[in-house]
């Protein structure tokens, strides 16, 4: 099934057309000295779209005047794209600030047209942008009812009707005409589809009826699909001077859904990101400030990201004020499908596991977040070591990092702290009982100079049929009477 949603965006942030834009002082945007966009307090002092830069002046003599930005509104319209390519690899650009979207194939993905257009308008609301969304089973048609505002049309025959009710102004080709079809009556779609081709032709020219045509599915519609970049980095101009970083939430919000999008367009996932804090520049200029986050897991979702970056913003303190957010993607592999088990243990799966813990890891600081590391070391003392959750420890790694095991003895699942000494009662080890040995003796000779031990490792059993893992230090004198025992650690 052919399906297509059309964006269309009349209207951009006015951080699009200028980034330093101010709400408080009426910022007005000029085109060709006439206004396009506006500030809120502007317009509640009665400026108006179309109204020349003269008129303007006099409704708000404070505000201050921007020229538009081309350029800066093509960068913005490409976020967009690169935000939405998260629901379908094939996006195109079209005419007048719009994006087409053929989601044909991502429809049981996403949980059907409804909710898959709910997802793509909570998307551009969350980029900042305002726009009105169509559906059609043609691209062009798509284009028309967005346009128009005219809602959805899933069939050819409701687009049809649709589409016969839209004004005609709406295609770019008739425009230059309007005054001679409105002189022969003929105002809306569906009148101008009516009309003897050959005429129509004639007056008007071929791409009237060519668009006509790939509105109602009656040619081949051809599209150059918008390409990811290899590489991400995406960057914004923030409206002001911000002081608190908890205040950056908002635009690390926008740069993240960028690159969800790239992430899927290349079906990767990221293993670290970094969030760049841009500072002044001239004479005063610094260094950006580097956010890092580095996941356990890698992701392609904008959520577990944001919930990251909101606990590091949180307690980041800015040395200066940031003008500017940029994002980069230095680390990523290949998306790894997700996998259903039959039988899911309670509690989560692994991928929740790492969640709570990147989340601690940027709530409390990669310091305080420890996992326990095999050394290559017999002392069990020495056998292991705390390194950071964020330090990346492969099983075969551990496992390497493991002595030769030379003795058959099993280990205790409690090792304590201090070894605690032992007095001898009747020539044995005594510990609230008499210790009573059950195994062979397991011999550790081990460490550097003064570092230096020799024991000879037993399992014994109290009175209240508990195991104990004891020792039996060596100091290598003959002249020495008692053995010297201590309790190293317990069996569960």
């Amino acid at each position: 099934m052919r399906l297509w949603i059309a964006i269309h965006l009349p209207r951009l942030p006015l951080e699009v057309f200028c980034p330093r834009w101010s709400a408080d002082n009426g910022t007005v945007v000029l085109e060709r000295e006439r206004v396009v966009a506006m500030a809120d307090s502007a317009y509640e002092a009665g400026v108006r779209a179309g109204l020349r830069r003269g008129g303007a002046i006099m409704l708000a003599p404070r505000a201050q005047f921007q020229q538009r930005s081309p350029p800066l509104e093509a960068e913005g319209l490409h976020a967009a794209a690169m935000a939405l390519l998260q629901f379908t690899p094939q996006l195109a650009l079209a005419e007048e600030a719009t994006l087409l979207l053929d989601v044909g194939a991502s429809l049981r993905l996403f949980g059907g047209i409804r909710a898959l257009c709910r997802q793509v308008a909570a998307s551009v609301r969350a980029l900042g942008f305002t726009g009105t969304l169509g559906c059609a089973p043609t691209a062009r048609g798509a284009w028309l009812l967005a346009c128009a505002d005219a809602g959805r049309a899933v069939t050819m025959g409701t687009l049809a009707r649709k589409l016969a009710a839209l004004p005609a102004a709406l295609l770019p080709p008739a425009r230059p005409y309007l005054g001679w079809l409105e002189g022969i009556g003929c105002q809306t779609l569906g009148q101008l589809h009516a009309l003897p081709r050959p005429g129509l032709q004639r007056r008007c020219g071929r791409a009237v009826l060519d668009m006509l045509d790939d509105a109602h599915g009656a040619r081949p519609e051809l599209h150059t699909w918008l390409e990811a970049p290899a590489s991400f980095r995406a960057r914004m101009e923030l409206f002001d001077r911000v002081e608190q970083a908890d205040a950056l939430l908002y635009g690390a919000q926008r740069l993240l859904l960028q690159l969800t999008g790239w992430l899927s367009a290349h079906q990767l996932a990221v293993e670290r990101i970094q969030l760049l804090l841009e500072h002044e520049r001239g004479r005063v200029a610094r260094a950006p400030t580097v956010i890092e986050v580095v996941l356990g897991e890698p992701t392609w979702r904008d959520t577990h990201l944001l919930r990251l970056l909101k606990e590091r913003l949180a307690k980041q303190v800015l040395e200066a004020p940031v003008i500017g957010l940029a994002l980069e993607a230095p680390q990523v592999r290949p998306m790894a499908p997700p996998s259903e088990s039959l039988f899911p243990e309670p509690g989560g799966s692994k991928e929740d596991w790492q969640r709570v813990l990147e989340l601690l890891t940027a709530r409390l600081g990669a310091e305080n977040v420890l996992q326990a590391v095999p050394r290559a070391d017999y002392r069990p003392e020495q056998a292991n070591h705390w390194a950071s959750i964020q330090e990346r420890i492969r099983p075969a790694d551990a496992r390497a990092q493991l002595p030769p095991q030379v003795g058959s003895l099993p280990r205790p699942a409690w090792l304590l702290a201090r070894p605690i000494p032992l007095v001898l009662r009747d020539h044995r080890p005594y510990y609230g009982s008499p210790l009573r040995i059950c195994s062979t003796g397991e011999r550790v000779e081990a460490g550097w100079w003064s570092q230096t031990l020799a024991r000879d490792y037993y399992m014994a059993e109290g009175e209240d049929r508990a195991f104990y893992w004891l020792y039996r230090e060596r100091s290598g004198q003959q002249d020495e009477r008692e053995p010297r025992w201590y309790l190293q650690g317990l069996f569960g």
